[in-house]
């Protein structure tokens, strides 16, 4: 159904700074930050529909997944789903997404173009014990599922039911699929949140927003870089960037390795070498992003209330 959100898409000026010249390129001579639509609480997890060009994406404290598209503008697509945040694509077509709720991974099947939609869970306890609350997660090239399970949905009711963490502490996990093992890929990062592969998997990226909850400026506010070794462990664990002002909630890649992250007034972009690159600023709190549209080439923004977007001279790695 039609929410009652304002759907006109508005155009915003001045959304672009580019701090190094490798980065001169990156947005057309015409660039624009559209708002295309607003009405959430707190949007989270974009993922693109190619099959109808269509965007989803989570709006946590209401407890619903919304749909974009250019003809409908935004609509609830699903209502009472147990508090998803982040999404991806498997390789068949089915979404993967992370349940606060259910304090589990659950995956979305679908007949032809989209329809009859079935869930089902994927995993949700490691050695017995619950998960945390699954925030963000990805897919490798060899179907293995990465996800992050840190605290943010069981420390109140908001996004999630308070509960307590089982399991003592936020990991990184990986899961197999064709032997149902779940395992911890790291516990090196203290409050795990985004995490994206390189585009030839040899990176693996992991923000830590463990500054989130605290009110005494302690806490981290920075993205971790692990060297992936064997296709499955993860080494050498390094900050990548800290990203000030805001944490790096969420995060996407390009084909050429370029880091497109949250923040709180903007998405930044940052080189494979750790260097800032530019700027999109963005007139509300920044969660997470994904690119989409029919060339790969429209990054789509999730800020607090409104979803936003803008296209950019490159394609996601995906």
């Amino acid at each position: 159904m039609k929410t009652q959100a304002d759907n006109e898409i508005q155009l915003l000026e001045g959304a672009v700074d580019v701090y190094d010249a490798r980065a001169t390129a990156l947005f057309p001579a015409d660039a624009a930050l559209e708002r295309l639509c607003t009405g959430a609480v707190w949007g989270e997890g974009p993922v693109w529909l190619r099959e109808d060009a269509s965007l989803l994406w989570s709006d946590i404290p209401n407890n619903r997944m919304l749909r974009w598209t250019e003809r409908d503008g935004m609509t609830v697509w699903r209502a009472g789903v147990e508090f998803t945040n982040g999404h991806t694509r498997e390789p068949d077509g089915s979404i993967l997404h992370c349940s606060h709720g259910q304090r589990a991974i659950v995956r979305t099947r679908f007949g032809a173009a989209l329809s009859n939609p079935v869930d089902e869970i994927v995993v949700d306890r490691y050695r017995g014990k619950r998960l945390n609350s699954p925030n963000d997660i990805v897919v490798k090239r060899d179907g293995t599922i990465w996800f992050s399970d840190p605290p943010y949905g069981i420390v109140s009711d908001r996004e999630g039911h308070k509960g307590d963490s089982e399991l003592g502490d936020n990991y990184v996990f990986r899961y197999d699929p064709r032997t149902r093992e779940l395992s911890i890929a790291t516990d090196f990062v203290e409050e795990p949140n985004g995490l994206a592969f390189s585009p030839d998997e040899s990176v693996l990226y992991v923000s830590d927003t463990s500054a989130a909850l605290r009110t005494d400026g302690s806490g981290n506010h920075h993205i971790v870089a692990f060297d992936v070794l064997d296709g499955e462990r993860l080494a050498n664990p390094r900050i990548f960037a800290v990203v000030e002002p805001g944490l790096a909630d969420g995060f996407r890649i390009d084909r050429q390795g370029w880091v497109f992250t949250s923040s709180a007034d903007s998405v930044q972009v940052y080189h494979p070498d750790g260097t800032r690159l530019a700027r999109i600023a963005v007139p509300e709190k920044v969660a997470n992003l994904t690119f989409g549209g029919d060339e790969g080439d429209e990054l789509y923004i999730c800020a607090s209330s409104s979803l936003y977007r803008i296209r950019v001279n490159t394609r996601g790695a995906a």
